[in-house]
């Protein structure tokens, strides 16, 4: 490890940390009073560490939204030959539109059980097949067969694919031309609880600007909690476990549920703008060639119900990896000389609603997408203590891997691929709006075999903090629980996995056989 990274600690992190993650900062919502205290912030200690503006002569990049606030009907309809009852609104369903439009409604539109909602021809895979939708509401299963097989040869086992994301079965749902589409949500195979399913979509939605024609999307998109989904089937004289079963197997056909849904949305839409944040380090050697570190600044704001006000502080989502963008970007600024390639520091907007910050410099980069030689992506810190091992979400993809396994043996540490594959991780990290344009990205985080408590603890403790705290206002600074030390451990490891790369004239490719390989070769050619 380089000597520099000494001056990484606890003293030093967690004062950032804490401001980020206060009440002033007010949640941090895109386009509020509490961007502009982010950006406030992050531009201050951008020239206090010397870093020149990432964009021009501006420290911002300007990232057009939408925010749209949305009044929904207290309960969805659900009407049968004999069957007339409703979904309650957050209790057992929400939904959303991404049609921008004053008002949005189902009227008796017809429910189809749609297996998984996938199209998927290079696993012979079609849920559609001799489906008309046009007009009908589908209702589909969340994650994909993998998961629910555990089988290796069926998708990527229980590895997660881009087919079981939400925001795809959304994007299939409206090339099929469904009206609606509900995803019921079960735990596991979504890898949150329900609440975090009614937090973010049951308040004010963001977008990108987009020239999409309404149709593009579905007039309804949400989702159902299993209990509503097994009323719903069961109404239908349908057994809800049988038939996700029967999804698992290629030769599925849709079910026609013989029930009929009803929903509107009314819309106040707004037009905003709001930021990503961008540093530079120049290169000694190499300064049109450059790494870019992202942690995304956003979280969800302030929420009011009943004269209550709830701040949604964000402390370790995300207020600890923007911390590490800065504590790394002061590391390479006490070097003795910078290394041979630029740096680019880059907290992001609206990662929590669609990686859209992300997504729109990878869509309209500052700097040259062939010049950019890998991207390394800090995301909601460890904060229980360190670890043996240290963990590369979509691991054996890029010759990063190479890079962080060096890094590992610096530490005495293990390298191991996400031990929760099936939550799609790879697919939920701002890392990825840069790999499908190609360029190698990094999401390595803090691994799962605790120095004193082993594995069994960790996941433990990891998955009590995902169901009391995950995306609600309870994520807040507490010393009396963090333990940073494992944090420490792997800000420094995400500046020397940097560092090694910004010294070095090498280009880190994707793998033979990753979905992202051909993208690139054909960028640097």
């Amino acid at each position: 490890m380089h000597p520099v990274t000494s001056s990484i600690t606890e003293d030093s992190l967690v004062p950032r940390i804490k401001t980020l993650a206060s009440d002033e900062f007010q949640g941090r919502e895109p386009s509020s009073e509490g961007e502009q205290k982010t950006m406030n912030y992050l531009k201050k200690e951008f020239q206090r560490l010397g870093l020149r503006p990432g964009n021009g002569d501006s420290f911002f990049q300007e990232v057009p939204l939408v925010k749209v606030e949305s009044e929904h009907d207290d309960e969805m309809p659900i009407r049968g030959d004999d069957q007339n009852f409703a979904l309650k609104n957050k209790d057992e369903m929400v939904a959303n539109t991404r049609r921008l439009l004053d008002s949005v409604s189902l009227e008796n539109s017809e429910l189809v059980f749609a297996g998984y909602g996938i199209v998927a021809p290079e696993y012979d895979w079609n849920d559609y097949e001799n489906l008309d939708v046009s007009g009908k509401t589908v209702v589909v299963l969340v994650n994909d067969p993998g998961y629910a097989t555990e089988d290796p040869d069926v998708f990527n086992g229980k590895a997660m694919t881009y087919y079981g994301r939400w925001t795809y079965k959304f994007e299939e749902a409206a090339r099929q031309g469904a009206d609606g589409i509900l995803i019921v949500h079960e735990t596991g195979p979504a890898g949150y609880p329900w609440d975090v399913v009614r937090n973010s979509f049951g308040g004010p939605q963001f977008y990108m600007e987009s020239d999409d024609e309404p149709e593009s999307f579905p007039i309804i998109q949400g989702w159902l909690t299993t209990d509503a989904a097994e009323k719903l089937f069961k109404s239908a004289g349908q057994n809800f476990s049988e038939l996700k079963d029967n999804a698992t197997q290629p030769d599925f056909s849709a079910v026609h549920l013989g029930l009929y849904a009803s929903y509107s949305i009314r819309n106040s839409i707004s037009h905003s703008k709001s930021h990503n944040v961008l540093g530079v380090l120049p290169g000694s050697e190499y300064p049109d060639e450059f790494v870019i570190y992202t942690a995304h600044w956003d979280h969800f704001g302030v929420e009011e119900s009943n004269g209550e006000k709830k701040i949604y502080n964000g402390a370790r989502d995300n207020a600890t990896g923007v911390a590490a963008v800065l504590e790394v970007a002061r590391a390479f600024t006490e070097l003795p000389e910078p290394p041979k390639r630029s740096i680019i520091f880059m907290p992001v907007t609206a990662e929590e609603r669609g990686l859209l910050g992300s997504e729109f410099y990878a869509s309209n980069p500052v700097k040259p997408l062939d010049k950019t030689v890998a991207v390394i992506n800090m995301d909601a810190l460890n904060i229980w203590g360190p670890t043996n091992d240290i963990t590369v979400v979509g691991y054996g993809n890029s010759e990063l891997d190479e890079i962080v396994e060096d890094v590992a043996k610096q530490q005495n540490r293990s390298v191991r691929p996400d031990p929760e594959p099936e939550k799609g991780h790879f697919y939920r990290m701002d890392h990825f709006s840069f790999a499908k344009q190609g360029v190698p990205a990094l999401a390595a985080e803090f691994g799962v075999d605790h120095k004193e408590n082993g594995v069994d603890w960790m996941q433990d403790e990891i998955h009590k903090w995902t169901d009391q705290h995950y995306h609600k206002p309870s994520d807040v600074y507490d010393p009396d629980y963090w333990n940073l030390e494992g944090a420490i451990d792997d800000v420094r490891m995400y500046f020397q996995i940097g560092y090694q790369i910004a010294d070095s004239h090498d280009f880190p490719n994707w793998r033979e056989g990753t979905e992202f390989k051909s993208t690139r070769d054909a960028m640097m050619k």
